[in-house]
């Protein structure tokens, strides 16, 4: 008996094995991680889905390649999967790493390399995972912006209460002068100028209290398509003098959204307004709205959440990339007329919807801005 036995679980060891295998296979197909490993040769034997995603090559392309060839001019990247290759160590890198690759902008990422060993503890070559941090990046961004303002709404709220007591006095003053001047007196010009500077001040000021201690949304269900077609309407009268083209490729399907609907059109109005006054004369606005497929909302005591995307794109000037971190800050405007208010208003009005803001944007081939906002079902 004692023979048939070992007979018996040799076979059940070799099922589970090639169970195990396909297990690791599935895994491997499926993981959101960057899986590449290196015979001790440092050629590839396995280049996942992941991988062909991120570096933008085939598996059948890479198979076979030398991680050299796969990492050229990638110092921090080779040093990694020599040290798992040579000296047989795990190591890992998390600051400041960034995957170049030859059809695209570098891409922030973290990598990690291990050295493979047989179950006899033999070497036998490497593996590298590496993660894509871009949205995790993404998030820091909103995370550090949303701080920044409500840092400075604070700030500006109390600046903004000091102010408007004196300003009322100045313009009830202003206003007692010139109801004692004679009608043709010459100094009328300047009371009038004194009355329309002092509302010109208290408008920035209702602005600044918006943004440092706005009204609390008064959530129900939103139309966004509705919005969106209402502002373009009116954006293209506001643009009768310039050929601009406004594209709308609005999503039937998406059903309202639960939003504050009047703080919703103020933030889509900044919007596309920025991108017509981006065109100098001839261009095109282009606006999306689709459900997500990057994000979901978690919140307690909710299930999750998908994401609506709505995407405002233009032709226009583009924004410096040393301008790119500044274009929240209150009062930093590129333009000739503006408060430098806008942004940072449309930055609260997403945070208060549990929404993201993504910006990108090259110089003189125009600007994308995507709103995430969270679709409650």
């Amino acid at each position: 008996m004692l023979p048939e036995q070992c007979k018996t679980t040799g076979k059940t060891a070799g099922k589970a094995s090639s169970t195990d295998s396909t297990l690791y296979g599935m895994i491997l197909e499926n993981i959101d991680r960057a899986v590449v490993a290196f015979n001790q040769d440092g050629r590839i034997t396995l280049f996942n889905p992941a991988a062909e995603a991120l570096m933008e090559r085939s598996s059948r392309q890479m198979i076979g390649q030398h991680y050299q060839e796969l990492f050229k001019e990638q110092k921090t990247l080779l040093y990694l999967v020599k040290v798992a290759l040579v000296d047989g160590r795990s190591i890992t890198d998390d600051e400041g790493l960034y995957l170049h690759r030859s059809n695209a902008a570098p891409l922030p990422v973290n990598a990690y390399a291990a050295p493979i060993y047989t179950h006899r503890g033999d070497h036998d070559g490497a593996v590298m995972i590496i993660r894509d941090l871009s949205r995790i990046k993404e998030l820091e961004g909103t995370l550090r912006r949303a701080d920044r303002l409500s840092m400075l709404g604070t700030l500006a709220a109390g600046l903004a209460h000091e102010i408007k007591n004196p300003l009322g006095g100045i313009k009830g003053a202003a206003q007692l002068l010139a109801m004692e001047l004679a009608e043709k007196s010459s100094l009328l010009d300047y009371t009038q100028i004194m009355i329309k500077e002092v509302e010109r001040i208290n408008f920035i000021i209702e602005e600044l209290m918006d943004l440092g201690n706005p009204r609390a949304p008064e959530i129900g269900d939103v139309d966004l398509s509705r919005i969106l077609n209402d502002i373009i309407l009116l954006q293209r009268e506001a643009a009768r003098g310039q050929s601009i083209k406004f594209t709308l490729k609005l999503d039937p399907s998406i059903p309202p959204i639960k939003g504050d609907e009047g703080f919703l059109t103020r933030l889509f109005l900044n919007l596309i307004k920025n991108a017509r006054e981006a065109i100098a004369r001839k261009g095109e606005v282009l606006i999306e709205t689709r459900i997500s497929s990057n994000y979901h909302m978690t919140c307690p005591g909710r299930r999750s959440s998908q994401m609506v995307d709505i995407t405002i794109s233009d032709t226009g000037c583009g924004i410096e990339a040393e301008e790119m971190d500044r274009i929240f800050t209150p009062y930093f405007t590129t333009k000739s007329t503006g408060s430098g208010l806008g942004l940072a208003i449309c930055q609260k009005i997403i945070e208060d919807h549990h929404g993201l803001l993504k910006i990108e944007s090259s110089p003189g081939e125009g600007t994308t801005m995507i709103v995430s906002l969270p679709l409650y079902r």
